[in-house]
């Protein structure tokens, strides 16, 4: 019997929803590069939400491990308000194509600061916990070239002592 991980599940699911699921419109003000296909650029496809509310914050970071996560080192950010269902796609338009990492914050309550009921994930969704919130930018980075690269982002919230999606 096949065994999977919380967040090998919640890959797989928000995966299979994808082809299930008419494709909803890329999402933000870089919408029209994941439309015309010709990028470079990033649909980040944001799912596994504790609450349909506040806004999501999208950070694109480049190729520097060094400046992975640090305040203000990113190369794009795209903010939202959180739709009412599904999966969120939001499109993210790089300089050109290479190495990026993508980190997702769920505001829950919309007042744009951290609280313990926030959300987070990060591209190809590494394991994290309450004494590793940061995740290495070598697990996370990965390559866009001329078109546009899909990045499945499975968000993940505190439960007690544990940090972990909705669905595991």
């Amino acid at each position: 019997m096949l065994k999977l991980t919380a967040k090998a599940a919640a890959a797989l699911g928000l995966a299979l929803a994808a082809q299930a699921a008419p494709a909803q419109a890329a999402l933000g003000p870089d919408a029209a590069a994941c439309r015309s296909g010709d990028g470079p650029a990033i649909l980040v496809n944001v799912d596994g939400f504790k609450a349909r509310t506040g806004n999501i914050r999208v950070n694109v970071y480049g190729s520097d491990p060094a400046k992975f996560l640090e305040r203000g080192q990113y190369i794009r950010q795209i903010n939202l308000p959180v739709t009412r269902r599904g999966a969120m796609p939001i499109c993210v338009s790089v300089p050109r194509a290479g190495r990026y990492a993508v980190a997702v914050r769920h505001d829950v309550d919309g007042n744009g600061r951290n609280s313990w009921n926030d959300g987070g994930g990060f591209s190809r969704n590494p394991n994290i916990s309450l004494t590793n919130l940061r995740p290495n930018y070598g697990n996370v980075a990965f390559n866009v070239g001329g078109g546009v690269q899909n990045v499945n982002v499975v968000l993940n919230y505190r439960f007690g002592l544990s940090v972990r999606p909705v669905n595991g």
